[in-house]
């Protein structure tokens, strides 16, 4: 299902870009792994965000939709992010860094000439991971799911700055064995994010 759904956006925006006007560019930037702005701003200023911090780079299509004022901008993303996992054994906690592919499809609006909103779903496949802990035999991660991104920026020129934040849709279980006791531990894989990027239009 959740690959029916993919397709069918894939297939909808090949059409709406086959009549549009397209602009092109590349992007880079930031990803906090954090439920909200104040968290981040709280990470921030006590030092912490580090653990929680990871960055994202990638290309975007921009096109423009006949007749009703809106533009389509799909993106290919690499993402590489960090999350906190707690041990069912122990409930001590450790770090679990993940990289992904992110594939945001946005609707969105310009306005004053050099500000816009968008908002759309966002897939994501996972295509490697890693726990900081020695006793795991091995991990299992449910790949693909797919959640939403929302946020705005500003364009001067062929520069950008854009501010987002990605809410996940539902609980991605992944899990890893201990070698010691042979207990499972799930975990989720989909985070809440805070985005910041630059992007470059060619």
């Amino acid at each position: 299902m959740k690959k029916l759904i993919l397709m069918l956006f894939l297939v909808f925006g090949a059409t709406q870009l086959s009549q549009a006007q397209l602009q092109f560019g590349i992007k880079a930037g930031i990803n906090y792994n954090s439920d909200s702005f104040r968290e981040v701003q709280e990470d921030v200023i006590d030092g912490g965000a580090e653990s929680k911090t990871g960055y994202h780079a990638g290309i975007w299509l921009r096109a423009k939709i006949p007749a009703i004022g809106l533009y389509l901008r799909p993106e290919l993303v690499y993402t590489s992010l960090k999350s906190d996992v707690t041990l069912n054994s122990t409930g001590a906690k450790t770090s679990y860094d993940f990289q992904k592919i992110d594939i945001p499809v946005l609707l969105g609006k310009k306005f004053l000439k050099i500000a816009y909103v968008h908002i759309g779903p966002s897939f994501q496949y996972i295509v490697d991971g890693d726990l900081d802990w020695d006793e795991v035999r091995d991990i299992k991660a449910d790949g693909f799911t797919v959640g939403l991104q929302m946020g705005g920026g500003i364009e001067l020129g062929k520069l950008g700055l854009d501010l987002r934040w990605e809410r996940a849709f539902s609980d991605t279980e992944s899990k890893f064995i201990n070698n010691n006791t042979g207990t499972t531990t799930t975990f989720d894989t989909r985070v809440n994010q805070i985005i910041v990027g630059l992007s470059y239009r060619f």
